[in-house]
């Protein structure tokens, strides 16, 4: 068996130890070891499994010792029961979901400042996990763990009081304050703030209520910022800036099917229906057009529920676009699209049920195929786009 020797030396140096933390790092690398234990390669699968069931039960065997022991007092305890939390919030180490639990852990590790504990306490008085719903109680949590430095909590304080969230007043001046102390600290797992201003600095809304002055270029910088940090509607917003020139950037095809496509590789519906656009017309050098990749695209953005998508499917099957010709499933895609109030679906379907089928629209009076004729971006929300640019989708 795999790390056996190191496993043993590991727990004889946790029983012989009378510093929690030792013995708490100890449970962890039990089930960090249970979990990418190699059952399948074993010579004896069966053994193999019970043994990685026995490693998470001592596992769990400790973490519950550490986390009900001693006075509640220190960070080794508060981590403990932070840990112990999360299993029982989302059933691992084959505990059964119990939210009460969770939430109890919760709340008194939180009692002892333990800010990620504070934050999940914030959210269970929102969303009734284990408690009942407190919109005040919730925003008293957030604004606990913001101050312990939460960089969840200060986002989503921002966002509260940006919108008016949880019976709060909207207070652009405070929620600005906290969205730029979580951008500041803004890392892959919390990416948010960083967007979240870039909109505001964009200066489209009424949201930062006088606030902020637009600023275009900051806007972009903090778009990239998230963008590399893997936030996918940031990728998805580098791409749109990119494809047609906004945020005082130069229209650059490269560098907008790149961004598009590491949102699309995230599932980012938008990105995935953009992508279908640049393989409907084609990208000179950058990208070869095919209506084969640009039904398939448009087709996993409708998949997700896209109202967009779903009429550029229902475009693209009754007319033949990278899949066979099919009416009657154009209709279902409309219908779907037109159930969300697509207007184009809604006009479409009237049009077909009026026995009125206009002419294929297409880039300079071509009919489309795979000669990249087709125009493209119709249904498509294209921001600040140049007039001209879209008459397909």
């Amino acid at each position: 068996m795999p790390h056996i020797e190191a496993l043993e030396l590991y727990r004889q140096n946790a029983k012989k130890s009378h510093d929690p933390q030792v013995q708490l790092d100890f449970a962890k690398y039990l089930i960090a070891t249970a979990e990418t234990f190699p059952v399948d390669i074993e010579p004896d699968p069966r053994l193999a499994r019970k043994q990685r069931e026995m490693m998470f039960a001592e596992g769990l065997k400790w973490i519950k010792k550490l986390a009900t022991q001693g006075n509640g007092i220190g960070n080794w305890v508060n981590g403990t029961m932070f840990f112990l939390a999360e299993c029982y919030g989302n059933g691992s180490l084959g505990l059964q979901v119990d939210h009460e639990k969770a939430f109890n852990l919760y709340v008194n590790a939180a009692k002892q400042n333990h800010p990620a504990a504070t934050y999940r306490t914030a959210v269970c008085y929102e969303v009734g996990a284990g408690t009942k719903r407190d919109a005040p109680r919730a925003v008293q949590f957030y604004r606990k763990a913001g101050a312990l430095g939460d960089t969840a909590a200060m986002y989503k304080l921002g966002m509260v009081l940006l919108k008016g969230l949880l019976k709060e007043l909207r207070n652009p001046r405070e929620a600005i304050t906290w969205l730029k102390r979580a951008a500041n600290q803004a890392d892959e797992t919390t990416p948010h703030a960083l967007h979240e201003l870039g909109l505001l600095y964009e200066g489209k809304g009424s949201d930062a209520g006088g606030n902020i002055i637009p600023d275009p270029a900051y806007a972009h910088d903090l778009f990239l910022k998230a963008a590399q940090l893997g936030y996918a509607p940031s990728q998805y917003k580098l791409g749109l800036c990119y494809e047609y020139g906004l945020l005082n950037v130069n229209v650059d095809s490269r560098k907008s099917i790149a961004w598009y496509t590491r949102a699309a590789e995230q599932g980012e519906p938008e990105a995935e229906l953009a992508l279908s656009g640049w393989y409907l017309t084609g990208a000179d050098e950058t990208l070869s057009q095919s209506d084969t990749e640009a039904y398939l695209w448009a087709r996993k953005a409708a998949d997700k529920g896209l109202a967009k998508a779903e009429y550029a499917v229902g475009y693209y099957s009754e007319h033949g676009v990278g899949v066979r010709p099919d009416l009657e499933e154009a209709v279902v895609w409309y219908t779907r699209a037109a159930g969300q109030g697509n207007k184009r679906a809604v006009q479409r379907l009237g049009e077909l049920n009026g026995g009125v089928i206009p002419a294929l629209p297409s880039a300079e009076g071509g009919k489309g195929g795979e000669n990249g004729s087709h125009a493209k971006g119709e249904w498509r929300d294209t921001g600040d786009a140049k007039n001209g640019e879209c008459s397909v989708m």
